[in-house]
């Protein structure tokens, strides 16, 4: 694994993130019916550990010479609280699997402590992927 190759994927990854705060603003506006409050607090609640991911891709991306993107990938389309919530879950499981295989890549590149980042992010995206699919699992109501 080269530099300028983990720098891309992590870029990648980088827009991914400013799309889920994107995604999870949107669609805490869109929420609608008598749950709406608390998928809205659901929602908003993601924020934070989706910035957090972000700041750390950024900042990661710098201290390897690379410049950050600051284009976020496009937000998927919902117009129901379900479609959001499958979208969300969607996103949650590319970012599982997206995090799985930069582990794999930083460890190749031989940066232990970007490794093991990566796998606490990976535990952070499967949690949020959990609770999405528990909320989906009586859906609708």
């Amino acid at each position: 694994m080269n530099k300028e190759t983990l720098i891309d994927h992590l870029n990648e990854d980088l827009a991914n993130e400013l799309s889920a705060i994107t995604q999870y603003i949107t669609y805490a506006a869109k929420a609608t019916g008598p749950y709406r409050p608390q998928l809205a607090a659901f929602y908003l609640a993601e924020v934070t550990d989706e910035q957090g991911h972000a700041q750390f891709l950024a900042n990661k991306i710098v201290a390897l010479g690379g410049e950050p993107t600051t284009t976020p990938a496009p937000v998927p389309g919902a117009g129901t609280n379900q479609e959001m919530l499958e979208a969300v879950l969607a996103a949650e499981r590319d970012a599982v699997k997206n995090y799985t295989a930069r582990a794999t890549e930083a460890e190749e590149f031989g940066d232990k402590g970007l490794a093991v980042q990566l796998e606490d992010m990976v535990r952070d995206e499967s949690g949020h992927a959990e609770e999405t699919e528990r909320i989906l699992r009586d859906w609708p109501l």
